[in-house]
């Protein structure tokens, strides 16, 4: 019987909906939601910047865009097989969800590690 990778792109689909649903709008409230109705002053680009000079703080928002990008390829992968019917097409969708998930991860690690 052959193994199954599933239980694997379940977990970080589990993990990334969770710290999604924790993260996402403290940080939206936080940064553009309270400025906005002018409870907290604005940041500026070298505050911001400032927030992510510290390496726990990069590896934080490195775990919150590569647990919700993989959250959002297996939403999506599922959502193309059931909802659209595309079952045929089972191993490219795969690979391009989880595929893109993965380039778009590194390419966000780069990013956080040029700053």
């Amino acid at each position: 019987m052959k193994r199954s990778n599933e239980p694997f792109f379940w977990s970080l689909f589990s993990a990334g909906g969770t710290i999604s649903a924790l993260a996402l709008p403290a940080i939206v409230g936080t940064l553009w939601i309270a400025p906005a109705f002018g409870w907290l002053e604005p940041l500026d680009g070298d505050d911001l910047l400032a927030l992510l000079e510290p390496p726990l703080a990069r590896l934080g928002v490195f775990a919150l865009v590569a647990l919700s990008l993989f959250h959002w390829a297996h939403r999506f992968r599922f959502t193309l097989y059931d909802g659209l019917q595309l079952k045929h097409l089972f191993g490219m969708i795969a690979t391009l969800c989880y595929g893109g998930a993965t380039a778009l991860t590194l390419m966000a690690g780069y990013l956080l590690w040029s700053l």
